[in-house]
């Protein structure tokens, strides 16, 4: 189990890493093709980050709000309130928000910008169909998304895909009004400068692409993590396994999900495309992998 965890750890921060990189290439093609020098990063890390920020700041609410969550009070739900503060306590947070969606499928997500302003949410469904192991799997998953700060690292995600996206759009317009050319005329011209326009085209053209494979590679990559700390707040990684099947073998969709909110539940609530190429393009592993994982996972209790 511990393994696992490492790993996941490693596997983030090389990820993270590789999409800083990333940014530091496509900084250097809109330099090179447009010469704005590092003006236009600033205006477009400034974009970035404004944007980030309020959302960061507003997204429980937002996301609360867009699902149709309600307060749970814990006269209502007992049962639910007393998971959450029995993990919380063995993750060393404080105690979350309870939140529930008044939805048959089963679902759950958790929310907030730190641990202070967190809130676990889950649908009456889940509560239905989940025993206490199964529920208290699903429960931990998600204080382990609260417990490392994974809707900050989704922020910081944003932020690099955000700039990406304004400095390839700005370079591609630069392209098009003939900047880039003026540049290579500039310059000189001649081979090194053609290569370097070709350079430039091509990360334009490529790197928003490549940054939003980047993105989802790290929210499949959080989610992994969250099953292995969820599984070691439990000490009993075949209840959130055994939740696990159940989201899967459960037909009914979640009418309150959309695009903007898939990447938040602990299964894509969305219909799910099979296939290699689809995978890449979406916010969390296949569930037989993960149940696979967790399945390999052992505590030794001694």
């Amino acid at each position: 189990m511990y393994e696992q965890i490492t790993a996941n750890k490693v596997k983030s921060v090389f990820l993270v890493l590789f999409f800083a990189a990333l940014v530091l290439l496509v900084v250097w093609a809109f330099e090179q093709v447009t010469g704005w020098g590092r003006g236009g990063l600033v205006i477009a890390l400034i974009i970035s980050l404004v944007s980030a920020v309020g959302g960061y700041y507003s997204s429980d609410k937002i996301v609360l709000a867009i699902s149709h969550a309600r307060p749970a009070s814990k006269e209502e739900y007992p049962y639910l309130y007393n998971i959450v503060e029995g993990l919380a306590l063995a993750a060393g947070l404080p105690t979350p928000g309870c939140y529930v969606i008044d939805d048959t499928a089963p679902n759950a997500f958790a929310t907030g910008r730190n641990p202070e302003h967190s809130v676990i949410c889950v649908t009456t469904g889940l509560l239905q169909k989940m025993n206490r192991l199964e529920l208290e799997g699903v429960i931990a998953h998600e204080m382990s998304h609260i417990k490392n700060y994974d809707v900050l690292l989704q922020t910081v995600a944003v932020v690099m895909v955000g700039i990406i996206a304004l400095l390839s759009d700005w370079m591609l317009r630069s392209f098009w009004w003939g900047g880039g050319r003026r540049r290579n005329q500039e310059k000189g011209g001649g081979q090194a400068g053609a290569i370097l326009l070709v350079i430039g085209l091509i990360l334009a053209i490529l790197s928003p692409l490549i940054a939003q494979l980047m993105q989802l590679a790290i929210s499949r990559r959080r989610e992994f993590l969250a099953d292995a700390n969820g599984a070691m707040l439990t000490r009993y990684p075949a209840g959130l396994a055994s939740a696990l099947k159940k989201l899967a073998a459960d037909p009914e969709p979640l009418e309150v999900a959309n695009k903007a909110t898939a990447h938040l539940y602990i299964v894509n609530p969305l219909k799910n495309i099979k296939g290699r190429v689809n995978k890449l393009f979406s916010t969390h592993p296949p569930i037989e992998e993960r149940i696979a994982a967790l399945e390999k996972m052992s505590f030794d209790k001694t």
